[in-house]
C-alpha cells in the first residue's frame, strides 16, 4: 500500500525498504511498481526516477466541516505541482489538470517513471510546458492532515465526499481555478472522478476515471476491505487505536490482504516462476509494508469508501468521460456488467477494458500509462473545443 512520501530523496537504508515495498504499492494504492526479479534487488538495481521540476505547498482550510458533522479548525491539504498556470483572454486559468491518487497513496506517486515518463515530457499527452499538473494528497494521506498526526481514532470520520469537497476548495479557493481542463484519478481517485461529475458537473471539461466502478462498495469489494479493517481491530495490540507501537499482527493481516487483491496472475507467474522466488518476494513485501504502514491511518483510508455510491445519479454526469478498467483487476472484476449499464446512462461517456497480458499489473495497471495514453490523447482531442459554461 502506498504511503506518505515515496522516498525519492531517502537515505540508502530507506531506499532498500522502498525497493521491497514497491510491488505492494503497485497492488493496492496503487503505484504499480515494475515487476521485481526473483531475488530482491539491491538498491543500485532500481532505476532512478526522473527529477521533475516540482513545487510543493500546503493549503489550509479553516473550520472544515465534515459530512459527519464533525469540524476541524484547520485542515491541511498538501499538494505538488508541475508546469505553470496559463490564462485565457478572460484571465481564467484554462490548462489545469488534477490527478487523484488511490487509497493509501499520495500525489507524488505520479512522479514514478511508468506514469510520469509517459505523460509529462515534450510532446506527450500532459506535456508540462502546456499543462499545469496538480497532484494533491487527499485527507488522511501523504502530507495532508491524518489520524497519525496525533488525533488517532479521534480524527473526524472522513469519507469520499469530504475528500472531493477539500479538493474543490483547494482548486477554487487556494489556486483560483474556475474550470479544470481535466480531472483524472486512479482507484479511489477514479471513484472521486465520478463524484466530481455529479457534485460539480461544470467544473471540468473532461474526466478520466481509471480502475473502479460507479457503484456502492459491496460484494467482494466490501468483504476484503472489512476483513482488512477487522484484522487490525482484532489485534489486542491495537488497543482502540491508542497503541504505543504498531499492532504488528493486525498489520500483517492487512498487508497480506493488500498483496492478494492487487495481484496480477500472469505477471506474477512470469516474474516468480518458482516456489522459492514467490515465497521470498511475498515475505519481502510483507516486511517492507509492515515497516511503513500506520494502522489507524489505514483503517480510515479503507473505511472512507463506506458512503460511496454515485450509481443513482449517473445521468447527471454530462462531462465527457473516458473510463478504463483492466481485465486482470481482482477489485473490479471483468465479468460484472456494471460498465455497460453505467455507460448507457451517461450521455458522453466511453469505456474500455484493457486486455489481460503478462505485462499488465492487475489493479495497478492504472498507473502504467503506456496501456492508456492513446485513450487520454483521444479524450483531450474530443474536448479541446468545449466551451466554458
Amino acid at each position: 500500500m502506498c504511503l506518505d512520501q515515496l522516498g525519492f530523496e531517502a537515505k540508502a537504508s530507506h531506499k532498500r525498504r522502498m525497493t521491497l515495498l514497491l510491488p505492494l504499492l503497485a497492488s493496492f494504492a496503487f503505484q504499480a511498481a515494475p515487476p521485481a526479479p526473483a531475488r530482491v534487488p539491491a538498491p543500485a538495481a532500481v532505476a532512478a526516477a526522473t527529477k521533475w521540476p516540482i513545487r510543493e505547498a500546503d493549503f489550509l482550510i479553516r473550520d472544515f466541516r465534515y459530512r459527519s458533522g464533525e469540524r476541524m479548525p484547520s485542515l491541511r491539504i498538501h499538494y505538488t505541482t508541475l508546469g505553470q498556470p496559463r490564462r485565457n483572454a478572460r484571465g481564467e486559468i484554462d490548462n489545469a489538470v488534477m490527478v487523484l491518487h488511490g487509497t493509501g497513496g499520495s500525489g507524488k506517486q505520479f512522479l514514478q517513471p511508468q506514469f510520469a515518463n509517459e505523460l509529462y515530457g515534450p510532446g506527450q499527452p500532459l506535456d508540462i510546458s502546456r499543462y499545469w499538473i496538480i497532484l494533491p494528497d487527499n485527507i488522511g494521506h501523504g502530507g495532508s492532515s491524518k489520524p497519525s498526526d496525533g488525533l488517532r481514532m479521534r480524527f473526524p470520520a472522513y469519507d469520499y465526499d469530504d475528500m472531493v469537497e477539500a479538493q474543490h476548495r483547494l482548486l477554487s479557493e487556494g489556486l483560483g481555478i474556475r474550470r479544470m481542463r481535466l480531472i483524472m484519478g486512479t482507484s479511489m481517485g477514479c471513484m472521486h472522478s465520478f463524484l466530481w461529475g455529479e457534485t460539480f458537473p461544470d467544473f471540468a471539461r473532461a474526466l478520466m476515471p481509471l480502475a473502479c466502478q460507479p457503484v456502492e462498495i459491496a460484494g467482494l469489494n466490501r468483504i476484503w476491505r472489512q476483513l482488512l479493517v477487522d484484522g487490525i481491530r482484532a489485534d489486542p495490540a491495537w488497543v482502540g487505536g491508542d497503541y504505543k507501537s504498531q499492532p504488528m499482527q493486525g498489520l500483517r493481516t492487512a498487508a497480506s490482504m493488500l498483496i492478494l487483491v492487487g495481484a496480477a496472475p500472469l505477471n506474477l507467474q512470469q516474474a516468480f516462476p518458482t516456489r522459492e522466488a514467490a515465497a521470498e518476494n511475498a515475505r519481502a513485501r510483507i516486511d517492507a509494508s509492515m515497516a511503513s504502514l500506520d494502522a489507524n491511518d489505514l483503517i480510515y483510508q479503507v473505511e472512507a469508501s463506506r458512503t460511496y455510491n454515485p450509481w443513482p445519479k449517473l445521468e447527471s454526469i454530462t462531462t465527457a468521460v473516458t473510463w478504463l478498467n483492466s481485465a486482470d483487476d481482482f477489485i473490479n472484476p471483468r465479468n460484472l456488467d456494471l460498465p455497460q449499464r453505467a455507460i448507457a446512462r451517461m450521455p458522453d461517456a466511453r469505456f474500455r477494458l484493457i486486455p489481460e497480458s503478462a505485462e499488465t499489473r492487475g489493479h495497478g495497471t492504472h498507473t502504467w500509462a503506456r496501456f492508456w495514453t492513446r485513450d487520454l490523447r483521444d479524450l483531450l482531442a474530443r474536448t479541446e473545443a468545449v466551451a466554458a459554461p
